[in-house]
């Protein structure tokens, strides 16, 4: 078969999911217009830039006060696989970015301060710790987001030490966060009584197409946290079910790669590998998932018991992530094995860094 009819299939085969977002007679774009006004459709896009602008300036305050003592931790403290994964876990949860902690831990490997196999624990431990923050999504505390940004605002303008500063930028912005989230969820109100939009987000059930959205949203917004946050708010308002919520999920672990693969793009051959490990963690990882779906689908709701929507789902997230960190930690020699084979490296470099 030649490239141009392997093409032409691939776009005959992507026709139905095109015409499911541009349809103009029935389809998605038609179910916004029809059933927002343009007031929502602001504070949707509100909402999400306060999200987004909350999650960097968390971030940002973070580092600010602990950075420079938590890249001295991961130096220190990541002498065999397990600290590694158990630093990366702390790490992550501190700093609230599984992709600033990776990127970090290529960084180090990059300057040699760190081996690959190092790394490969600080990466499975960066995937669990984000699944925390899922975890306070859950909570369902917006209406009261008010009070830590209130806090916040006063510990940044009239405190005058930098900790403190900083400090106060971390709850202002936490609080941010949770007043984002409520203010999508409650925008997304009126598409309870679109019948295209329900059906469209029905249609995330389908594995594939609801981790291709979910890939495709995070590579967008830069952030799988953020996807996340919005499926979670989708569900707290229930206009997107648990199947749907855990596809979208599944596809946001996806899209996260595509930050560490550009920060390790130019650097050292074991940069390189632990960017490309963190891509084929998730994707084996993934694939077992929508592989078994149906039974992991059974787990969270038989663990998470007669938790509501959201909290299920943020459910899903945590141990859909810790249960594929414990499945590749017995392959993590075979994984390091089979990177070095594809990407050979100065074996007596290796030896330096090690030692």
């Amino acid at each position: 078969m030649t490239n141009s009819q392997g093409g032409q299939r691939n776009l005959v085969a992507l026709a139905p999911l095109v015409q499911t977002f541009f349809d103009t007679e029935n389809g998605f774009i038609l179910s916004i217009y029809t059933s927002f006004n343009m007031n929502s459709v602001l504070l949707i896009l509100t909402g999400l830039i306060l999200f987004l602008y909350a999650l960097n300036t968390l971030s940002q305050g973070l580092k600010e006060i602990a950075g420079d003592k938590l890249k001295s931790f991961l130096d220190r403290f990541t002498n065999n696989v397990f600290k590694a994964l158990l630093c990366g876990l702390v790490v992550t949860v501190v700093l609230d970015s599984s992709s600033v902690v990776i990127i970090m831990t290529i960084a180090l490997v990059n300057s040699g301060a760190m081996t690959l196999r190092q790394a490969m624990g600080v990466v499975l431990g960066a995937n669990i710790g984000t699944t925390i923050s899922s975890q306070i999504f859950a909570l369902d505390i917006g209406e009261y987001a008010a009070l830590p940004i209130m806090a916040g605002f006063i510990m940044m303008f009239f405190l005058k030490k930098p900790f403190y500063v900083n400090l106060g930028k971390v709850i202002f912005s936490f609080g941010l966060i949770f007043f984002g989230l409520f203010t999508m969820e409650e925008a997304v109100e009126p598409l309870k009584k679109s019948d295209y939009f329900i059906g469209w987000l029905r249609t995330l059930e389908n594995p594939w197409k609801g981790m291709f959205t979910g890939a495709l949203v995070t590579v967008v917004v830069q952030s799988s946290s953020a996807t996340v946050g919005m499926v979670i708010g989708l569900a707290s308002k229930g206009l997107i079910s648990i199947a749907a919520g855990i596809a979208v999920m599944l596809g946001a672990e996806l899209g996260t790669c595509a930050d560490t693969l550009i920060a390790s793009v130019g650097r050292s051959k074991a940069a390189i590998k632990t960017g490309l490990f963190h891509l084929v963690f998730n994707l084996v990882t993934i694939s077992l998932a929508l592989i078994l779906l149906p039974l992991f689908t059974k787990l969270v709701l038989y663990i998470s018991q007669q938790a509501n929507a959201q909290q299920t789902i943020a459910n899903a997230h945590m141990l859909f992530n810790t249960l594929g960190v414990l499945s590749m930690l017995p392959f993590l020699g075979l994984a390091e094995r089979t990177l070095n084979f594809f990407i050979a490296t100065n074996q007596s470099a290796e030896k330096q860094i090690a030692g």
